[in-house]
């Protein structure tokens, strides 16, 4: 029987060369930038003391660039289900261009209109179908701590899935993390273990 996950530090890829921070890439295949490659260096010291099984990154190149700086000699696993949702004519458009050229749809985008989809792109339900497929795989790797370097709609999707609620708007930003700790009563928290009292701490990370 595999070992019980129970660690989980999601960071999410630096900035790209076709500005993710301003930009929307799902399926394209960008590169990290000088600036994302810094935006991970930045991000190793609060990594130091931590002790993972398991580096687990995308097939892209901006989430597993990232992840061999943050992961230096240690081994990486691609998980294919941990791709971002491919955002159809969207991609690689800025917000306002896509407000421009979608009014209607960038309405319904912002309101989360009950069946929404993004135009020709893949639907929002096969998307964390994938992602949880590939959350099991993870949790049937037999690692109890994982570090997954990944995008911003799959880092949404775990943690939506384990805590059975969305996190806030915008988050994680390029380079920022965000720590999920399982307790041995079945539930997954925010945060991590805290020595001063026993037990987690919510909101931590």
């Amino acid at each position: 029987m595999a070992a019980q996950l129970r660690r989980l530090v999601l960071v999410r890829h630096g900035e790209t060369e076709g500005n993710s921070s301003t930009r929307f890439h799902g399926s394209r295949d960008v590169a990290l930038s000088e600036v994302g490659r810094a935006q991970m260096r930045a991000a190793i010291p609060a990594l130091r003391s931590e002790v993972f099984d398991l580096v687990v990154a995308s097939p892209l190149r901006r989430s597993w660039q990232s992840a061999r700086i943050l992961a230096g000699p240690a081994s990486l696993r691609l998980e294919a289900g941990f791709r971002e949702i491919d955002f159809g004519r969207w991609e690689g458009m800025a917000r306002d261009e896509i407000e421009a050229s979608d009014p209607i749809l960038y309405r319904d985008w912002q309101a989360r209109a009950p069946g929404f989809e993004y135009p020709g792109g893949e639907k929002r339900a096969e998307f964390r179908g994938r992602v949880k497929r590939g959350l099991e795989r993870l949790q049937g790797s037999g690692a109890r701590s994982v570090l997954g370097v990944l995008h911003k709609g799959v880092i949404r999707a775990i943690a939506e899935e384990l805590l059975g609620a969305p996190l806030a708007d915008g988050e994680p930003e390029l380079g920022a993390r965000v720590d999920l700790t399982w307790d041995p009563s079945g539930r997954w928290f925010r945060g991590r273990r805290s020595s001063d009292p026993p037990g987690l701490v919510e909101g931590g990370a």
